[in-house]
């Protein structure tokens, strides 16, 4: 079943699709203005366009996870300019902040204490942290960062200055510091804290890209007195992969209620990561096809309250809070959480797509692009249409149910859905010339 919200892009659906059918469809949408990606001066991206209505949902902010990949869907179609200029503000901010690193790495502050952790959300334009308590033990949004920075560094599209050969350094030494193959961390969902191989994960893939960097150039890599080299990102790395085996193709294998056998963030693993065996990766994308797959979207876990059904009655403070709070809340109301009633988020259908994309472009086989074709098609499916109070022709969070009929929440559009809708266009380009 194919759910096209927009009857415009009706006309540009192709079950199979040409070159001159994917112009026709990219110039549509930049008519449309359905891959408009707003920026600060400094080029750092907000998560959300939002209206005097939805600002509560503090959106307006910064999220390092979700600019890493709007800078990476840049990079991909070769604007590699806006990319650069994305993380190398990133970089700035890690700059500024330095001291939640080395507190932490020296032993000075508790892991535990949340807030000392590096900020993942802040306020954009002054780079300045957000006096608000939140979940910012996120390991997976600073592995993102290291990932992408160190990936820009090998390929000399950043210049590797000392300062940020400083800052860089700190990374692994932070997350030495705080085991974090065994640190029970917010995650992508930045809620309740638990072990998470989607958060494991991708540290790895960050240390696997800083390790290429090191063998590739030959830098010195050194901070507080301590020398970085490949043989010591190896022993981390390692340690890393064997807690990462442990637990997939589950998220958490922590006892009930952390334990978790199905969540979509695994699919970044797959993509654009690519830190999971091709069996493992399977047995992730096969879980999240057949458990978290709806007919709007793709639920991120089973039993997620975030934008569950009639959101809009839960008060704006409790909607934005950590999950266990909200589910307090909905419990207090005599609200249960019926399984099938969570929200169906659109950034997820988008990676699908790149990943039966890569499947494709290393095997020839037709069923992979049949089946790259199909999740680009829901994700163009869930652009929003004329009817939509948030506007045509934008890109939202999710789909959630509201009086008994899914419609998108108030962050939309999201910018990190039309980054990953980017990316899957691109890469349904590329299979096709190939």
């Amino acid at each position: 079943m194919l759910v096209v919200h927009n009857e415009k892009i009706l006309d540009f659906i192709k079950y199979r699709y040409s070159l001159g059918d994917l112009q026709r469809l990219s110039a549509f949408l930049s008519e449309n203005d359905v891959l408009r990606f707003p920026h600060l001066e400094n080029g750092l991206f907000p998560a959300a366009l939002v209206s005097n209505e939805t600002e509560y949902t503090g959106y307006t902010n910064v999220w390092l996870r979700d600019n890493v990949y709007l800078a990476y869907s840049h990079y991909i179609i070769g604007k590699t300019a806006i990319a650069v200029k994305n993380i190398q503000t990133l970089m700035n901010y890690f700059q500024k902040f330095q001291r939640r690193f080395i507190n932490i790495i020296q032993g000075r502050v508790n892991p535990e204490k949340i807030m000392e952790r590096p900020h993942i959300r802040f306020e954009g334009r002054t780079l300045t942290e957000i006096d608000q308590v939140w979940q910012h033990a996120q390991n997976d949004a600073l592995g993102y960062f290291l990932w992408f920075y160190c990936r820009l560094a090998r390929e000399k599209y950043v210049e590797l200055s000392p300062h940020c050969l400083e800052t860089i350094a700190l990374f692994p030494l932070y997350f030495q510091a705080i085991s974090y193959w065994q640190d029970e961390d917010s995650g992508h969902w930045e809620e309740t804290r638990k072990i998470e191989a989607s958060s494991i994960g991708v540290v790895v893939a960050g240390l696997r890209e800083l390790k290429r960097l090191l063998i590739k150039t030959e830098i010195n890599l050194t901070a507080e007195n301590r020398r970085i080299t490949p043989a010591f990102l190896a022993d981390l790395i390692e340690i890393g992969e064997q807690a990462l085996y442990q637990i997939l193709p589950a998220e958490c294998l922590l006892p009930v209620p952390q334990a978790r056998s199905y969540d979509a963030a695994l699919l970044f693993l797959i993509y654009p990561l690519q830190v999971v065996e091709t069996n493992i990766a399977d047995q992730i994308l096969n879980n999240v096809i057949v458990h978290l797959q709806g007919d709007y979207g793709i639920r991120r876990y089973l039993g997620d309250s975030f934008w569950c059904r009639d959101y809009r009655l839960i008060p704006p403070e409790i909607r934005t809070t950590v999950s266990t709070e909200r589910e307090n809340w909905l419990q207090e109301q005599g609200r249960g959480l019926n399984l099938g009633e969570e929200a169906q988020w659109c950034i997820f259908d988008p990676i699908i797509s790149a990943i039966f994309a890569l499947k494709f472009q290393s095997t020839g086989q037709e069923k992979y692009l049949n089946l790259q074709t199909h999740y680009f098609n829901r994700s163009l499916g869930q652009i929003t249409g004329k009817d939509s109070p948030l506007g045509e022709f934008k890109c939202p969070e999710l789909y959630y149910l509201e009086q008994g009929k899914y419609i998108p929440n108030d962050a939309t559009p999201l910018l990190w859905t039309q980054a990953n809708l980017q990316i899957a266009l691109e890469l349904i380009k590329k299979s096709l010339s190939q």
